[in-house]
């Protein structure tokens, strides 16, 4: 028994073509494509073996839910302009304002519950800066034959969580003891630390 395609199948596959052949294009998108994938819910395409997946209603829900930050960060220059720097620069100040945010709600969500600032900060802040990483490397463990991604995002980020948790406040407290005392005068800053 033989199978014939028929004019639908082609019709389909060629259709099939062009969806790859977008999604493929938009690898580098310009800032103008950067807004138009923000809003669009589209099906995925594998990288690797070109395979489209359907959207599901749960992709569908989280994308109506994101969609603000997403336009938000569409806001970002594309990483081909300036060698990468003005992306850079407006995502670090991106971060920073939603870290000032994240700080802020936590304060807030710490004082109507009664919370100490220290207790706040251990908790709260901890789970919020901790749980992006943690399903950053659940989907990179998902996604590598090996791993290895899922572990140098963990070593990575409690790398810095400590070098620079610890190292930048320290380095800031030093700098302002240094100009407040007189030269050669070091007895507060080592009866204090």
């Amino acid at each position: 028994m033989e199978l014939k395609s028929t004019a639908k199948d082609d019709d389909a596959n060629e259709e099939h073509t062009k969806m790859i052949n977008y999604f493929v294009s938009q690898k580098s998108p310009g800032w103008g494509q950067q807004f138009r994938q923000a809003v669009m819910l589209c099906p995925k395409v594998d990288e690797d073996d070109l395979i489209v997946s359907e959207v599901t209603l749960w992709e569908a829900l989280c994308h109506f839910a994101t969609m603000g930050w997403k336009i938000l960060f569409s806001l970002i220059p594309p990483c081909e302009w300036g060698g990468g720097w003005p992306a850079f620069v407006v995502a670090l100040i991106f971060i920073g304002a939603i870290t000032a945010i994240v700080a802020e709600v936590a304060t807030v969500l710490g004082c109507t519950l009664g919370l100490k600032p220290a207790v706040t900060a251990i908790t709260l802040v901890a789970i919020g800066t901790s749980l992006p990483d943690t399903f950053a490397s659940k989907t990179a463990a998902e996604q590598s034959e090996y791993a290895d991604s899922a572990i140098g995002n963990v070593t990575g980020s409690n790398s810095v969580n400590v070098f620079v948790g610890l190292g930048l406040p320290w380095l800031i407290s030093a700098g302002y003891a240094a100009g407040q005392y007189e030269e050669g005068s070091t007895d507060p800053w080592n009866g204090k630390y």
